[in-house]
């Protein structure tokens, strides 16, 4: 009777958490949907009273209209340099850093990871005006390559590798240079495939970093062909006011490779989250 009454407990507990979990879910939806139905009306439907949840004749007005925006197409190719490229830089920057601060010993070692460190106490924003003027000094401002010298230093991504090299035993490297094997052989042929679910995890994070970032490029540029996506986007509200069917199709066209990021990498996303937080 008492495994009985215990079964029925823990039954009846997975049934409200699973519908808690469905009905939050559809919360965090409705936003998405809303965003959907909205790009698929006209400007008129839009605007009517009552609200059409779904569209009576649906168009995809909206996206014709917003793929010939001037300027709309140079902007997905700036952002996706952006974000591609750097991303990558990010890594393998980042990489070589951890590699550094746990594989190989010198002094100073532990007050350097300190100090970079202390670099994730520095909000981003008290460091725009001060990389403006050394951008402006170096005449990259106004050039898309002022981004990727920016992803040579990335303290939470060496935090994150630094955590995951510490849990690979030093036995790997002690076999590798009886092997004869240099440490950049080490570093590129054994400490990276044993970080791939971070390195997955970081991917993730860096591209959505990137896409995403509104006020760095803001800053760093001023003409319209260099735009990125978020910064064009913005300007629809000023250019096109009231045509909130243009500023959702645009909104969606923005998630969608970050949609696609996650989907090709999320079995390696909570992995690499796990592995990062494992040893200080």
């Amino acid at each position: 009777m008492i495994d009985t009454s215990l079964k029925r407990k823990r039954a009846g507990g997975r049934v409200l958490f699973y519908l808690a979990a469905i009905s939050i879910a559809l919360v965090v939806c409705i936003p998405f949907f809303w965003m959907l139905i909205t790009s698929l009306k006209s400007r008129g439907a839009v605007m009517s009273i009552p609200v059409e949840w779904i569209p009576k004749e649906p168009t995809l007005e909206a996206y014709k209209k917003l793929f010939s925006i001037p300027n709309f197409a140079s902007s997905v190719f700036n952002s996706f340099y952006i974000s591609i490229v750097c991303t990558a830089a990010r890594l393998v920057c980042a990489a070589m850093a951890a590699y550094a601060l746990t594989k190989i010993r010198f002094p100073g070692q532990g007050g350097l990871f300190k100090l970079y460190l202390t670099a994730l106490m520095i909000p981003a924003q008290i460091t725009f005006i001060p990389l403006f003027i050394v951008m402006t000094k170096l005449h990259l401002t106004n050039s898309l390559n002022a981004f990727l010298l920016l992803q040579f230093f990335n303290a939470f991504a060496i935090f994150m590798l630094r955590q995951n090299m510490m849990t690979i035993n030093d036995a790997y490297m002690e076999a590798a240079r009886i092997d004869g094997a240099s440490h950049w052989r080490i570093f590129w042929n054994i400490m990276l495939p044993m970080c791939s679910g971070t390195l997955a995890t970081l991917a993730i994070l860096c591209f959505m970093d990137l896409w995403n970032d509104y006020l760095l490029p803001l800053v760093l540029l001023t003409e319209q062909g260099k735009y990125t996506l978020p910064i064009l986007l913005s300007t629809l509200s000023g250019q096109y006011k009231n045509q909130y069917n243009l500023t959702m199709a645009g909104s969606l066209v923005s998630i969608v490779p970050i949609l696609l990021v996650y989907i090709c990498a999320q079995r390696y996303f909570k992995e690499g989250l796990n592995v990062g937080g494992v040893k200080g």
